[in-house]
């Protein structure tokens, strides 16, 4: 087992639902059902990611390839782009700061580290040996 990704992803899986509670309770009634949508897909793919983060560590035991430390990264980075930069998107629409809006134009590099987590995780169950 990889325990740092065991340890990374529980954390994020606990703060995904903390996000989804505060969607839920705090913002629910202070930004358009269009904003809390946006903030809501930023929790559903943190809590699918963070899943996806201890599998890969719980698979690295069987399968302790390089690719599947890829896999953990890629998707710790994509939570971070992706999940963050739609979390940061709900704020500035929040607060009406229209200059911030770029920050939505991270959220597709998050996307791709998930692509490519996920095609990593699936080189490691091709390999033959420990490379």
């Amino acid at each position: 087992m990889h325990k740092g990704f065991l340890k990374t992803g529980s954390l994020l899986a606990a703060l995904a639902v903390v996000f989804g509670a505060f969607a839920a309770h705090a913002i629910k009634s202070r930004v358009s059902a269009d904003t809390l949508a946006v903030f809501e897909t930023g929790v559903r793919y943190q809590m699918y990611h963070s899943l996806a983060i201890i599998l890969t560590g719980i698979l690295y035991k069987e399968f302790p390839f390089k690719s599947f430390i890829w896999a953990g990264r890629l998707f710790i980075a994509g939570i971070i782009l992706f999940s963050t930069s739609l979390y940061l998107l709900t704020y500035v629409k929040a607060i009406e700061n229209s200059s911030m809006l770029w920050l939505g134009a991270v959220t597709p590099f998050g996307g791709v580290c998930f692509i490519l987590g996920w095609c990593f995780l699936c080189k490691g169950f091709f390999k033959k040996d420990g490379i």
